[in-house]
């Protein structure tokens, strides 16, 4: 009888968990964590993990650092980056402050909120 009752208050907390679970939909982020731009040369592209780390490239320099992920945005911390000179390449992407996520597609905003580019999601 103990153990019926236990068995039943286990999986009434089981139930409440996975009922509360389901709430959450998609974890936070989700949308922001993954691959995005294009590794050709002179290309910017980003990789976000679900921490908040970033590394990547804006076209010449390397960059990399940590930021806050809030749903579908990404507001970057400071952007650690080499500083190679390269001719013909934007590095628009050394100047994000944010990025926001509709679709597959990132625009990317500097810290005055004017849209600097856009990056499409890339893989997983």
């Amino acid at each position: 009888m103990l153990l019926h009752r236990r068995m039943r208050g286990m999986a009434a907390v089981a139930a409440v968990v996975l009922m509360l679970a389901g709430c959450a939909g998609t974890p936070s982020g989700n949308a922001v964590v993954g691959r995005w731009g294009s590794t050709a040369s002179g290309k910017p592209n980003l990789n976000i993990e679900s921490d908040g780390t970033f590394s990547g490239s804006d076209g010449c320099n390397t960059l990399n650092g940590k930021g806050l992920i809030d749903g579908d945005q990404i507001t970057f911390g400071p952007i650690a980056s080499s500083l190679m000179a390269c001719d013909n390449v934007d590095t628009w992407l050394s100047k994000a402050a944010t990025g926001n996520v509709k679709g597959s597609t990132m625009t990317v905003l500097d810290d005055g909120g004017s849209t600097i580019g856009t990056l499409a999601r890339s893989g997983s």
